[in-house]
């Protein structure tokens, strides 16, 4: 069968033309930024103050970022309002793969669940990059106290309901949430002792006027080898690879329990997603060596280095644990730090 086809009057293919050709400019269009990035200096926003954990991971994914693309890439802090400025900062930035955020769960997944008035949304406003650690926690005890394992832990919870205190370093912050989680998840009746910072939680700890908290491994972890403070499980869902021989709080006893910090890198939503595609390329390979491995472990992280999808899968979950936890405990935005 031939097909015949009219060839239509010269003037009618006029508006198809200046279609077609407008949609093949901004396809070209779409294509020079990814063709030509990265052309100029890339600013990783580290929402909190210089010096610490997030300030130095910020500095080492930013310096693979530099290797691995061939680009300088500032880190710039901004922080305030637990960690909200600079991540609300990212959310507005424009999104050409210029302005990245090292984000972390205070600001993505436990604000939102505090404040309806974020001016953000963690889902919503940014295009997950790459989940680069996970920080397990490390749940440890005073010595005096009579126990050496989860269980032991939570049957005197049971046997001495709300004589049992644990420290934090502030209502809201990740530890005192994995704490209440233990709570809820075991309905046991203990007191939180929140504190202005790791530190004085700790002192008292070692000198027993809390029993119990948790905390990173790298603040926790020398305490235990000095055998001032017994360790007893991790909070994260697997078993650490810097402490494997700690059972995790699901093994004690209460299964599907998860309470870990992170870190990761996104953009701002709407980034074209072959920058996304080759920013995820350098990150992952650049934390995948044993150097970037043992330097990320030295703050008590697990590298992960997981795809796009993968990470926006966890932020939806890690959000609506926290948030449901929160509405529970009934705790508000004017306590949290």
């Amino acid at each position: 069968m031939i097909h015949r086809f009219q060839i239509p009057n010269p003037q009618s293919r006029i508006p198809v033309l200046r279609a077609l050709g407008g949609t093949a400019l901004a396809l070209v269009a779409g294509l020079a930024p990814a063709q030509n990035y990265p052309n100029k200096p890339i600013r990783m926003v580290s929402p909190f103050a210089a010096g610490g954990g997030v300030d130095f991971t910020a500095r080492f994914i930013g310096q693979k970022i530099s290797e691995g693309l061939g680009q300088t890439v500032v880190v710039e802090n901004r922080a305030g309002a637990g960690g909200a400025i600079g991540t609300e900062f990212v959310a507005k930035a424009p999104p050409d793969g210029y302005t990245l955020l090292l984000g972390s769960a205070g600001p993505m997944t436990i604000l939102p669940g505090l404040t309806a008035k974020l001016p953000y949304d963690p889902l919503k406003d940014f295009a997950p990059i790459t989940l680069v650690t996970s920080m397990p926690f490390v749940l440890v005890v005073h010595p005096s106290l009579p126990v050496k394992t989860v269980k032991e832990l939570l049957a005197l919870a049971r046997a001495k309901p709300g004589q049992l205190n644990f420290g934090s370093p502030g209502n809201g912050t990740t530890t005192h949430l994995a704490e209440e989680l233990l709570k809820m998840s075991a309905n046991v009746d203990m007191v939180h002792v929140p504190y202005k910072g790791v530190a004085p939680a700790l002192t008292d700890l070692l000198a027993g006027q809390v029993q119990f908290m948790s905390g990173d491994l790298s603040t926790v972890m020398p305490q235990v080898r000095a055998g001032k403070l017994r360790a007893i499980a991790v909070t994260s869902s697997k078993r650490s690879a810097q402490v494997p021989d700690l059972p995790t709080i699901a093994e004690g006893g209460l299964p599907g329990y998860d309470a870990s910090g992170w870190f990761g890198v996104l953009a701002p939503a709407a980034t074209p997603v072959d920058l996304v595609t080759r920013l995820h390329a350098v990150i992952v390979k650049g934390i995948s060596t044993p150097e970037a491995r043992e330097r990320l472990a030295s703050l008590g992280g697990d590298v992960v280095g997981n795809t796009p999808a993968e990470y926006a899968v966890f932020l939806r979950a890690d959000l609506a644990k926290w948030s449901k936890l929160i509405k529970t405990i009934g705790l508000k935005a004017e306590s949290a730090n």
